[in-house]
């Protein structure tokens, strides 16, 4: 049973709140065509980079269904389904299949320290709730959750489950990195999730990334993979090194309202914050957007 994988530059996608505190799908489409047109190969919504705890199982539905509709099968299409529930992570789980998503991503449990047992549990239930035929990865980001998961509960999970495929790790440790690579003797997908490590990550074996900032600057990560693929190692360190100074610039993993404003100066109005997270403040963007613009002007 061969089951799609994720590769290359995934991208974490923003999440649009219009000035209502409404999704925006008009700037979900255009975010869609603009990562289309910039060359991601696979687009991954409502995660971390898209507020996901911040949003309701039907709005979660709603962008699924509009970044799905909107792709037109263009490029692959994996959905965050993870939630604070189980319950709800299994209903978003199913929807997803319904909905036409290529697979789905699932994090951890968060805020209540769960053991191995319950860890193991979890993900096996939330497979089992999908077709064998449809791929999971798993998502490990202990920093944010309060959660870590071992690479021996990853082993014994993907034995479990055969529809766990994979697993999206964002966490700059090279050696776990490595050690997830080894499950199921090596044919387990890993898909690094700093994005300082693309670069580092392919070279050990990943299959890609899941990047937020490629959401905002895509052309560089795909820059990175497509010398990376072509063995030009020099272009791709060089690209890397561009990438994560423009991650820094827009504040890569502290705060998305510089991933929406970063939008915005490159033509995208990507709306606002949900709250209680906020917008950056005047004096803020008026920095970032001289910072920004010098960095896009670059050649």
């Amino acid at each position: 049973m061969i089951m799609k994988k994720l590769y290359g530059v995934t991208t974490a996608m923003v999440t649009p709140f219009d000035k209502n505190d409404r999704v925006d799908i008009i700037a979900i489409k255009r975010h869609v065509d603009f990562l289309v047109d910039k060359g991601v190969n696979c687009l991954y919504p409502t995660g971390t980079t898209g507020e996901m705890h911040l949003m309701t199982v039907e709005e979660r539905k709603l962008v699924a269904e509009t970044v799905i509709a909107q792709n037109y099968k263009r490029l692959t299409v994996f959905l965050h389904v993870g939630t604070m529930t189980q319950k709800d992570t299994i209903k978003l789980a199913k929807h997803a299949h319904e909905a036409g998503a290529d697979g789905i991503g699932v994090v951890t449990p968060a805020y209540f320290k769960v053991n191995d047992r319950e860890m193991e549990e979890y993900f096996v239930s939330v497979a089992a709730s999908v077709p064998d035929d449809f791929p999971v990865y798993l998502y490990n980001i202990p920093q944010l959750s309060c959660n870590d998961l071992k690479p021996g509960v990853v082993e014994r999970i993907a034995k479990r489950a055969p529809n766990v495929v994979g697993i999206k790790y964002s966490y700059p440790d090279l050696n776990r990195t490595g050690q997830y690579i080894k499950v199921n003797n090596g044919k387990f997908s890993v898909l690094q999730g700093t994005d300082t490590l693309m670069f580092d990550s392919l070279m050990i074996g990943c299959d890609g990334i899941i990047s937020g900032s490629s959401s905002v600057i895509p052309e560089f990560y795909t820059g990175i993979y497509k010398a990376f693929v072509s063995g030009d190692y020099d272009e791709a360190v060089r690209l890397q090194k561009v990438a994560a100074a423009g991650a820094e610039i827009i504040k890569c993993s502290t705060n998305m309202s510089y991933f929406k404003e970063g939008l915005k100066i490159r033509g995208i109005d990507m709306g606002h914050m949900r709250k209680p997270l906020l917008d950056i403040t005047a004096k803020e963007l008026a920095a970032l957007t001289e910072e920004f613009k010098r960095f896009l002007d670059q050649k």
